[in-house]
């Protein structure tokens, strides 16, 4: 044996070697994947599992902001109904306002009046050499015509509607120089015409005409439309006496007035459409 194998040894160990290499291919051959596929397999399983846990942060962080965006549209869609309920809250107190504004115009009436009454918003104010109006937000389409009486909260006479568009009229002021209306003064019960006049007009006053010329009036006598003629109502507030002046024939005295109404500061004012005085 010991002979064989010193004379055929390196035989045995080839022979051995080339079987060992056989069994190895045969086992490479054996599994699925060629061996290129398997060495790449493992080469690249690194990677795939960065890939896929690059994949998984990019899906949770699109899910995140998804989220974000839900709760973005939440949160505007929110604002968007607070400041719904805010306007209308604001609407609200305006309606509030207006009601007690109406109540209080309504006991303040000298008399039983029936009126249909129209809010309108003040939009412009121009004073002249030769007028006195104001521009209100109302019109044709809220049922105001030409002629129509204006008056405050308090019931102090504004003016008188000289145009009226759709959705807009101009009213001119008690001072204004076509302003004509009859009056009386509440104390005495003298009547007159109350006109406005050029000279006056600049001081924001108006004149009382056609008094008797024993009128004794008084500085602070409240004057107000007489209502003679049905053309407009009775008791609206025109103004008070400031002083008493003899015309130049001196047959006839005539009062300088004080508006009740301030026009600098008007911002609401209420339109007399239709009107049905009672005593």
């Amino acid at each position: 044996m010991k002979k064989f194998f010193r004379e055929h040894g390196i035989w045995v160990l080839f022979a051995t070697a080339v079987i060992a290499a056989a069994l190895a291919v045969m086992s490479v051959m054996s599994t699925a994947s060629s061996p290129l596929a398997n060495l790449a397999g493992i080469v690249t399983s690194p990677f795939r599992s960065a890939c896929a846990a690059v994949s998984g942060w990019v899906a949770e962080k699109q899910s995140y902001f998804a989220d974000i965006t839900a709760l973005e549209e939440e949160n505007a869609e929110l604002r968007r109904e607070n400041a719904r309920l805010r306007s209308e809250n604001r609407q609200a107190e305006e309606t509030l306002e207006e009601n007690a504004q109406l109540r209080e115009l309504l006991n303040l009436r000298p008399m039983s009046f029936d009126w249909e009454l129209e809010t309108a918003d003040v939009t412009e104010q121009a004073v002249t050499n030769w007028t006195s109006s104001l521009t209100l937000n109302k019109g044709t389409a809220h049922g105001v015509e030409v002629g129509d009486s204006v008056i405050t909260e308090t019931g102090a006479l504004v003016g008188l509607v000289s145009e009226a568009g759709y959705n807009w009229c101009t009213v001119l002021t008690v001072v204004d120089t076509d302003t004509s209306l009859g009056a009386q003064v509440y104390r005495t019960k003298d009547l007159g015409l109350a006109v406005g006049d050029f000279a006056l007009m600049d001081e924001g006053r108006l004149r009382l005409d056609y008094l008797p010329a024993d009128c004794q009036l008084l500085g602070g006598d409240l004057v107000l439309t007489s209502g003679l003629g049905g053309y407009y109502p009775a008791g609206l507030e025109i103004g008070t006496v400031e002083e008493v002046q003899l015309s130049d024939s001196g047959a006839a005295s005539y009062a300088v007035l004080r508006p009740a109404a301030d026009f600098g500061s008007l911002v609401e004012v209420f339109i007399i459409k239709a009107f049905d005085a009672q005593s």
